[in-house]
């Protein structure tokens, strides 16, 4: 059994290359996983394409010098990569967020002909006011998908409309938080609490599916999208 260290001289100029830019880039895996396959693959046919004359190892240290050094990729890669998160997360905001509005609704209404069953006006009011903050959040995500979608195409992307994702995703996520609270304090003073608890649970799962999304997205957007 040999105690040696790799030799550097050996250790393929693509494959650290790849390996140093996947340290510094932050994102959904599967769309870093993507990018950085489509990176290797165009170093390996440029290597290939400058292999007479040089060798294999020259090649590929010429090919990664072409392509550019981390420092000048990585900008790019990871501008490709927020948006990619925040479009994951305006998704998120966009399908969770309004579901809510259906089981308030139903609430709201449990009680219209017992007071028993009536929810406490205060907890009515405060969470038809989250309702409409959660559809304002999803009003936000459609709007970014849309112009992330096709309009990407005639217009840029402004660099701080993923940081405004992000926070679109936390006020919806804390909008979720508290009404999950406010409809478990409910469940306490309706004859309706099954109903209440069953909101409430959904409100919290929808919360921690949107505020890890809108986490996510904020790391990325804390990221430097130039050079």
């Amino acid at each position: 059994m040999s105690g040696r260290l790799p030799d550097p001289a050996r250790v393929d100029p693509i494959e650290a290359h790849v390996a140093e830019l996947a340290a510094v880039l932050r994102g959904a895996d599967r769309a870093k996983s993507r990018m950085l396959a489509e990176l290797r693959e165009g170093l390996l046919d440029a290597a290939t394409e400058l292999a007479p004359g040089r060798g294999p190892d020259g090649a590929a240290r010429e090919a990664v010098r072409l392509f550019g050094s981390v420092a000048e990729l990585a900008p790019g890669f990871q501008r490709e990569l927020t948006i990619v998160q925040a479009r994951h997360t305006s998704r998120r905001i966009l399908l969770l967020a309004p579901l809510l509005l259906p089981c308030w609704y139903v609430l709201s209404g449990a009680g219209a002909g017992s007071t028993a069953h009536r929810l406490p006006y205060a907890a009515q009011v405060l969470l038809a006011h989250l309702g409409g903050t959660a559809a304002a959040t999803a009003l936000v995500a459609a709007a970014f998908l849309a112009a992330t979608g096709p309009l990407a195409r005639r217009l840029a992307t402004p660099d701080r409309l993923p940081t405004v994702v992000a926070w679109t995703g936390t006020t919806a996520a804390v909008a979720l938080a508290l009404s999950a609270f406010t409809l478990t304090i409910a469940s306490l003073l309706t004859a309706s609490w099954p109903l209440c608890a069953l909101a409430g649970a959904v409100a919290i799962v929808f919360h921690a599916r949107i505020a890890a999304s809108a986490r996510a997205c904020r790391e990325c957007a804390r990221l430097p999208a130039t050079a």
